[in-house]
């Protein structure tokens, strides 16, 4: 059994945010588990080449735009799924972090962080 409590993980600053990590590669389960924050007022370009994402907003508003262009508001209570390995911009509001838990597969690694750029896509 694995138990962790919030102060105890190892928390990475990816960029425009922090993101917590309960469980990684090394823990053997085939997925990673993040309590994410994303500071307010950011716009992050991102792209997962090797992992698949699913995030669940707490707290905070903000939206996720799709390589398309369209965008779909996040609040608390809203679940959003990258199955495809998409490309998508990650937004949080102006007043206020957003503040999401995230499921990677397969699992991170650990250290991983975006390297945020204007003209291309963020990608781990």
């Amino acid at each position: 059994m694995i138990v962790r409590r919030l102060d105890e993980v190892q928390t990475v600053d990816w960029g425009n945010g922090l993101s917590r990590r309960f469980l990684l590669e090394s823990d053997g389960m085939g997925y990673s588990v993040t309590d994410t924050t994303v500071r307010a007022g950011t716009k992050s370009r991102l792209e997962y080449r090797r992992h698949l994402e699913a995030c669940y907003c707490i707290a905070g508003t903000g939206e996720v735009v799709d390589s398309s262009g369209i965008s779909h508001p996040i609040e608390p209570g809203t679940f959003y799924a990258l199955d495809q390995h998409d490309a998508h911009f990650l937004i949080a509001s102006q007043d206020e972090d957003l503040r999401l838990v995230c499921v990677f597969s397969p699992a991170l690694r650990g250290g991983e962080r975006h390297s945020l750029d204007p003209a291309a896509f963020s990608q781990y």
